[in-house]
């Protein structure tokens, strides 16, 4: 059973957390809650509510505290960082995500309970949910949050069998102390966040952090379809670290003995084959057995805005891929389809979808939205790809049914290898927005077939 931590846990603990986001207002509420004393501030966002054992203040001077929780946008080395993080080395107190509190709070409250750790450029939130849908099929007590989700301090109390899946992201590997995984895996590596660790050196070492603590009695499980991940697998055997490899490439594809990922339908692309690959590994280490293992990978049901076919009409699938906020990641969905209609754009991060040539030939035609619809535009034609310029998503997704229609192809895709925030305050409400405009298409469709038969 799930339970609340201690009210007294920290008694006499002092923290300082600064940024009131998601993650912000979590900590600040689950530190109260364990009985902490917490001076909380933010500098755009409004105040928390008075209450007991709560300051609500700029902080100026953090002399006395026991840790400041920064949250995880807000940097404490570069590209410079933020003055609260100054204050913090000046006054010699650790800055920590909160992964690193909910650990140190589940030891302090007696629980046994293992950790698994999900990091890696992208995948990691399949990955992560996969991990928990597994153990939770098994029977076994499972939180599962972090990046992704719950914020890792809001997360439960488990008993001593209780599994906790934590995705990290760079920013939160940095900031941990005496965080210990049982089974930690690092996805892939590319070059992603370098503003805030300077290169890909920084960022791989950042990254490497989620093994940091293990024991032989541990379980390191890593991707090494890319040469960062290869020399950190290296590295991480020279620590007497047990190490499994993932692959789906070349001659290091690996396939798990009697395992049938043909089974898992949610999990669609040789990405996907690595994130699963990924979590079988780590339940296994988790103790559960292939029975179990391939029951969860079975009954799957896959991310909200991650490929996900939110519907089908008149034999056309619709993909929900919003997620894909770069090349890279519109790049795994294209790979997954033979034809389709794909709808893109948005903000577009360095590079645009050059890096996407290789799959322009899956798509029939492309429907393109957003601040970078031009850029978009110029590079699919160099290379003869039809496209029309439509600019919100209100227009591009009628305009696409219909021209899977006249093309016959039988998949409408958005994967916009863009940032949502030209038009949208997320990912998630962008893709929201794409179902919404689904259902009403499905009426529409439905209104169009009653007139002709009342007609």
């Amino acid at each position: 059973m799930n339970a609340a931590f201690p009210s007294d846990l920290f008694t006499g603990r002092r923290y300082a957390v600064a940024g009131l986001g998601r993650n912000g207002t979590a900590v600040v509420s689950a530190l109260l809650a364990m009985g902490a004393q917490v001076h909380a501030w933010d500098d755009k966002l409004p105040p928390p509510p008075s209450q007991k054992n709560l300051t609500a203040a700029p902080l100026t001077d953090l002399h006395g505290f026991d840790a400041l929780i920064l949250s995880p946008g807000i940097p404490h080395l570069l590209p410079q960082p933020h003055p609260v993080a100054k204050l913090a080395r000046a006054a010699n107190v650790p800055i920590f995500s909160d992964a690193e509190l909910l650990f140190q709070a589940v030891r302090l409250a007696g629980s046994k309970a293992r950790f698994a750790s999900v990091t890696g450029t992208n995948g990691k939130s399949t990955t992560t949910a996969l991990l928990a849908h597994m153990l939770e099929c098994a029977g076994l007590p499972t939180a599962a949050g972090g990046n992704l989700g719950t914020a890792s301090l809001g997360l439960p109390l488990l008993p001593d069998h209780g599994v906790y899946v934590i995705e990290m992201s760079s920013y939160m590997l940095e900031r941990l102390q005496t965080y210990h995984a049982a089974t930690a895996c690092l996805l892939n590596l590319t070059p992603d966040h370098l503003d805030r660790h300077g290169d890909m050196e920084g960022y791989a070492a950042a990254k490497t952090h989620v093994f940091d603590n293990m024991t032989a009695e541990d379980l390191a499980v890593i991707g090494i379809d890319d040469s960062w991940c290869r020399t950190i697998a290296e590295a991480v055997r020279t620590r007497n670290i047990p190490v499994e490899t993932v692959s789906v490439t070349g001659e290091a594809a690996l396939t798990p003995e009697n395992v049938d990922l043909s089974q898992a339908h949610t999990l669609l692309g040789a990405h996907n084959a690595q994130n699963a690959l990924a979590a079988i590994a780590m339940a296994r280490h988790l103790g559960l057995n292939i029975a179990q293992i391939q029951q969860g990978l079975n009954s799957y049901p896959g991310l909200a805005h991650r490929q996900q076919k939110i519907g089908t009409l008149d034999g056309i699938d619709f993909i929900n891929d919003s997620k894909a906020t770069n090349a890279e990641a519109a790049e795994k969905a294209l790979g997954c389809y033979d034809r389709v209609i794909w709808i893109a754009g948005g903000i577009a991060k360095s590079g645009g979808i050059e890096a996407l040539t290789p799959w322009f030939g899956r798509i029939a035609k492309a429907y393109l939205i957003g601040h970078d619809a031009p850029e978009f535009a110029q590079t699919l034609q160099r290379h003869g790809v039809a496209f029309d310029i439509v600019e919100t998503l209100d227009r591009a997704v009628p305009a696409a049914f219909a021209a899977a229609k006249a093309h016959h192809v039988k998949t409408v895709l958005l994967s916009p290898a863009c940032a949502s925030f030209d038009q949208f305050s997320s990912f998630e409400a962008r893709g929201s927005y794409f179902i919404h405009l689904f259902t009403n298409l499905i009426k529409s469709e439905t209104s169009e077939e009653t007139l002709t038969k009342e007609g």
